[in-house]
């Protein structure tokens, strides 16, 4: 239940590797540690998920645990072959959203309450939790909109909301969300990146991205990285940074970001190399009004600046940094 995109299961790296490849990939992970640019995060004082197993037996009570069987299970109810309607991919919630969206560094839901409503650059608009998750639906799931009136919708904000209920307005938890890798001194590189893949993640995800489904062929055990049934250009994971921050602390299975596997460079290669792949298209003209607020790996134009496409994508993203910068003082 628990197994989410780019799951892993090798847990010897790199047993036969070619000597000119040895710095690159026994890179000393202390040095990330000790890059001034890393997060610092100070292990006592980060969110904590509640317990659901405190829960009572009222019906909001129930409709919160039903919320929560929705964001792991979400291609049971919605997928190709889903129970209630077929709007989605087949992908869950939970293959992007760690452990119901309770696992630090693991793109949780810990603030979602105290932040929501929000102005989204990328929207030009006051979202809703409501709009949030159509957006997931529409992106990550490649599919279609939830109606904001059914059980289903109601019971997942029910439980996004009760995760960050003790959470205050105006407070950033430690661990919420992903992390911000350091940026690379030069482009992350696919190249590099499929053999990271190759090593780590095709024994799972299969040499073709397709991922792998369970038995009842209504959901992923190992979930498509590329592919038609993938995440859609739109997503949140086709920002590299954002790829990457998410790959560095929980990719291959078993790590936390307190025992990384990969090195930043080789979260910043291999994501390269996943986002490289083809994958559905979706229509992005009415994102980001405003141009000029486009995320530094915002991978289509126009944008503000003289950066091409390529750059905006793979870097090296310093100069981009240090021009906007200059831009906007």
């Amino acid at each position: 239940m628990r197994k989410n995109i780019f799951i892993s299961l090798a847990t010897a790296l790199f047993l036969v590797i070619p000597l000119t490849l040895k710095n690159y990939f026994f890179h000393d992970k202390k040095s990330d540690q000790n890059n001034p640019d890393s997060s610092v995060i100070a292990l006592s004082k980060e969110w904590k998920a509640p317990d659901t197993s405190q829960l009572g037996h009222t019906q909001q009570d129930d409709l919160i645990r039903y919320g929560r069987v929705l964001i792991l299970n979400t291609a049971d109810f919605f997928g190709p072959r889903g129970s209630i309607m077929p709007i989605s991919n087949g992908m869950n919630c939970g293959n992007c959203h760690i452990d119901a969206g309770t696992r630090l560094w693991g793109n949780n839901f810990s603030m979602v309450a105290s932040t929501y409503p929000l102005y989204r650059n990328r929207s030009g608009k006051i979202e809703t939790v409501e709009m949030r998750i159509d957006d997931c639906f529409e992106r990550s799931l490649n599919g279609k909109k939830l109606p904001d009136s059914v059980r289903e919708m109601k019971a997942m904000i029910a439980y996004i909301n009760w995760l960050g209920k003790d959470v205050d307005k105006g407070v950033k938890t430690k661990g919420s969300g992903i992390e911000k890798l350091p940026f690379l001194n030069r482009a992350a590189d696919p190249v590099k990146g499929k053999i990271v893949y190759v090593t780590i993640c095709k024994k799972c995800h299969g040499s073709n991205g397709g991922g792998k489904l369970k038995d009842n062929g209504k959901e992923y055990f190992y979930p498509p990285l590329w592919g038609r049934n993938s995440y859609n250009v739109g997503a949140g994971m086709y920002q590299l940074s954002k790829f990457a921050g998410y790959i560095k602390n929980n990719m291959p299975f078993g790590t936390t970001f307190t025992n990384p596997q990969l090195t930043v460079e080789q979260a910043w290669d291999v994501a390269a190399f996943v986002n490289s792949k083809p994958r559905p298209s979706t229509n992005l003209s009415m994102d980001w009004p405003d141009i000029s607020a486009k995320p530094l790996d915002y991978p289509f134009g126009p944008y503000a600046d003289s950066f091409s496409a390529r750059q905006h994508k793979y870097g090296p993203f310093l100069p981009v940094q240090q021009s906007h910068k200059k831009a906007h003082p």
